[in-house]
């Protein structure tokens, strides 16, 4: 097959992929945890083209074909939020059964083994190794507008690798210590730099998704991320209305 002819395939497999996506939007829940102002999550989900649900309700957040589980503020609250409604064991379960997570800001985070604030170590939903501390920086927290350095081949950031995202944080973390497994598709880590110290700005594991910045305050290329992200998404059977 030449190049001409593979590319030819890839773009009428994704103009089907979107004729579908356009005919059965995406059904998402966003994790209702006690977070601060999420409804900016959901109505950019649903600008994006998405179903959208702000609930805790185990049943609702495992049939959804994307779960997203956003977060603010400290992580050791924010752990304890997920935990409270169940959040944990959902995003195990969906991620066993190789269903869509995507975290957001703290909710990136929080998918670390740990996060230290304060001098204080909370663990956290253990999905990836390594720690969330401090940032290294004279002006803290990082919050505005930043460039950052996708990672090759990220869907994610398909089509707007060299935007600007918006970030509000303190804490990151600053070192990928996940080591590729055997065959399995090693992750897509991409990084940012705020005053000299870099840090994850966003991961793509298989079914585990997350960004540091908030795509949703994050204007057009926010907005095209998560039709990014919308458009991974395999569609869970309807049923019959009839």
């Amino acid at each position: 097959m030449t190049e001409q002819q593979a590319a030819a395939e890839q773009t009428a497999a994704e103009q089907e992929a979107a004729a579908a996506a356009a005919q059965h939007p995406a059904r998402v829940v966003v994790l209702d945890h006690g977070s601060g102002n999420v409804r900016s999550v959901v109505r950019a989900l649903e600008a994006a083209g998405a179903e959208v649900e702000l609930t805790a309700d185990r049943d609702r957040a495992l049939a959804a074909d994307g779960l997203v589980v956003p977060g603010v503020g400290a992580f050791a609250a924010t752990v304890a939020q997920i935990r409270a409604v169940g959040g944990d064991r959902l995003v195990e379960r969906r991620l066993a059964g190789g269903r869509p997570v995507l975290g957001i800001c703290v909710g990136l985070q929080v998918m670390f083994d740990a996060g230290d604030e304060h001098g204080e170590r909370t663990a956290g939903l253990g999905q990836w190794p390594g720690e969330v501390t401090r940032l290294d920086a004279q002006v803290v927290p990082h919050m505005g507008w930043n460039t950052v350095e996708a990672a090759a081949g990220s869907a994610l950031f398909r089509g707007v690798e060299g935007e600007r995202f918006y970030f509000v944080h303190s804490y990151a973390a600053r070192r990928w210590e996940m080591e590729q497994i055997g065959s399995l598709k090693a992750p897509l880590v991409t990084w940012a730099e705020h005053d000299g110290d870099r840090f994850i700005a966003a991961v793509e594991n298989g079914a585990l998704c997350a960004t540091q910045f908030h795509p949703e305050k994050s204007g057009d290329a926010g907005a095209a991320l998560l039709s990014n992200w919308l458009r991974t998404l395999p569609r869970s059977p309807r049923e019959s209305t009839a």
